[in-house]
């Protein structure tokens, strides 16, 4: 069945009960506006810190949405790209696009303008729907991408080059458009990288998305008084994904934009949200200010909140302990997953088994794993091999991509590029990743995009991007510079000529070294983290 029909069917049935909530407060802090003053802008929306839908209001304005597009010509075999930040619309125009039987593609971000060209063309999209924070960008873009036909604006201050979503839309009907689906049918492109560090684009059919729906709902059994705080980007598969279990049941949604302790604990507390999804610096933020005593949770409601879980990047056993102690009453989990796996919970810890904190788990509702030599051949239990997955979440291919899509999917299974164990009771441990990609807060840095940057200035004559331990963002990401012979360069120089690349793209840590390269020209990067990785790093330069 396809996702839309979920959609539909919660319209129905609970049709004026709340579906998704958006807290902004960021907004209101930047207002300096008390509640009450908030409450009283009712005539312009961006002030309002707390905005609602019903799902009724959440269909009606995916129908709006669908017609719209399929106005323009756009249905089965055309692709629809989405940039905006978290909002209340996102997940509407989301649906609206599935609904005309079109390809939904969502973009980061954090893209520059060249990525986004990029991923627009890779996805032969046809439209774009983006948000106020993209106008130079999209302006900078447009002309380069000239398979994009329509470009739709959500906001206000509509830029010339675009038309306006919001008077678009308003004239549309509600009624839901006739275009029959298949669960075999293309549904969403999402963006990965390989090893070049340029994205690819990631098919997902409809059973996909169904499947990702009944995995993360016998995962952590979401019921309709459950409420879902979703504080990840929506472009992520993730966020949207972890969502889906909420969304099966017309359980309610909380959109939370901002990651300040007080923000999280305040929406947890205001909304009754009983399940958290949280990266690793969010959790370590919470638990710093609570011991710091700059929270107090003693001005908050949690005794509803009955599970966290962390996924998107490793867990370090000690925030677990740290976060029992603190909240004992918790249920958590650990969750595995690829965007080439429609996200998260192709394999996971599980809520019973927190005496297993350090593993990822074992494999989700519906999947399968295994652990296999380089010629695919599984491995004696304990020994090191690369993860391999198997299920209805896994993608159909890398569109545009035949030889990527070989090189990872054989014979049905997902070759991740993980390197991991099992230990005797079945439960799989990440051992590291045959990739070289950086996870940094949840996010993936891609080295050779740094190294590629880092080798336009004068003075550096070779670098490698490792990633160091950090115990607050699980990584960062470190420069190792050769310089040119006779060249002096300061770490502060090096620091401001980054300033050019995305704020998360940006080295934390540059080390003055010799960069090592084995006799076939590669970089020996397993040389570097063994040299680098758990000491204390301290910026060094050596004069060649």
């Amino acid at each position: 069945m396809p996702i839309t029909e979920i959609l539909a069917r919660n319209a129905k049935e609970f049709g004026n009960d709340v579906s998704l909530i958006e807290i902004n407060p960021e907004a209101r802090e930047k207002k300096g506006l008390t509640w009450s003053e908030f409450e009283l802008v009712e005539s312009n929306p961006e002030f309002r810190y707390r905005k609602e839908m019903t799902w009724k209001e959440f269909d009606d304005k995916a129908n709006r949405f669908a017609n719209l597009l399929l106005s323009r010509g756009l249905t089965k075999g055309n692709k629809v790209a989405i940039l905006l930040m978290n909002c209340l619309e996102w997940l509407p125009i989301y649906f609206g696009v599935l609904k005309t039987g079109a390809v939904v593609v969502p973009l980061n971000f954090r893209y520059t303008t060249e990525e986004i060209e990029h991923c627009l063309k890779l996805s032969e999209s046809d439209a774009l729907v983006f948000g106020p924070e993209f106008i130079d960008r999209i302006a900078a873009a447009k002309d380069k991408v000239p398979g994009v036909k329509y470009f739709l604006y959500a906001g206000a201050g509509c830029p010339d080059f675009a038309e306006s979503y919001d008077a678009l839309v308003k004239d549309m009907s509600a009624e839901a458009p006739d275009i029959p689906l298949t669960d075999e049918e293309d549904a969403a492109i999402y963006f990965s990288s390989g090893t070049t560090g340029l994205p690819k684009a990631i098919l997902h059919d409809h059973t996909s998305l169904m499947f990702s729906c009944q995995v993360e709902n016998r995962h952590h059994g979401q019921t309709r008084e459950d409420v879902f705080l979703c504080i990840p980007p929506l472009y992520h598969t993730g966020a949207k994904m972890h969502w889906f279990g909420s969304f099966l049941v017309g359980g309610k949604a909380v959109l939370l934009r901002g990651t300040r302790p007080e923000w999280i604990l305040d929406a947890v507390s205001s909304e009754h949200c009983t399940l958290v999804w949280l990266l690793v610096p969010w959790a370590q933020d919470i638990l710093d200010a609570i011991e710091s005593g700059e929270v107090d949770l003693k001005n908050y409601q949690l005794e509803q909140w009955r599970l966290m879980h962390i996924g998107a990047q490793p867990v370090p056993p000690s925030l677990i302990h740290r976060w029992k102690k603190v909240f004992p009453d918790h249920l958590y989990d650990t969750n595995y997953g690829l965007s080439e796996s429609i996200g998260p919970g192709c394999v996971h810890l599980g809520v019973e088994n927190i005496h297993k904190v350090g593993a990822i788990g074992k494999p989700g509702y519906g999947w399968d794993a295994r652990i296999v030599d380089e010629q695919g051949t599984p491995v004696a239990m304990g020994t090191v091999g690369e993860l391999i997955v198997k299920g209805d979440g896994v993608m159909s291919c890398y569109y545009n991509d035949p030889e990527a899509t070989a090189s990872v999917l054989k014979s049905g299974w997902l070759f991740t590029g993980d390197m991991a164990r099992m230990d005797e009771d079945g439960f799989i441990y990440l051992v590291d990743r045959k990739k070289d990609v950086i996870i940094s807060g949840g996010e993936n840095i891609y080295p050779v995009q740094i190294e590629d940057f880092l080798r336009k200035h004068s003075d550096v004559k070779d670098v490698a991007v490792i990633g160091l331990p950090d115990h607050r963002l699980g990584e960062i990401a470190a420069a190792i510079i050769e310089l040119k012979p006779d060249r002096y360069c300061p770490e502060t120089d090096i620091m401001e000529f980054c300033r050019e690349l995305p704020r998360y793209k940006r080295p934390r840590r540059v080390i003055f070294d010799k960069v090592p390269r084995n006799p076939t020209g590669k970089i020996e990067k397993p040389r570097l983290r063994e040299k680098y990785c758990g000491e204390s790093v301290v910026a060094v330069q050596i004069q060649s």
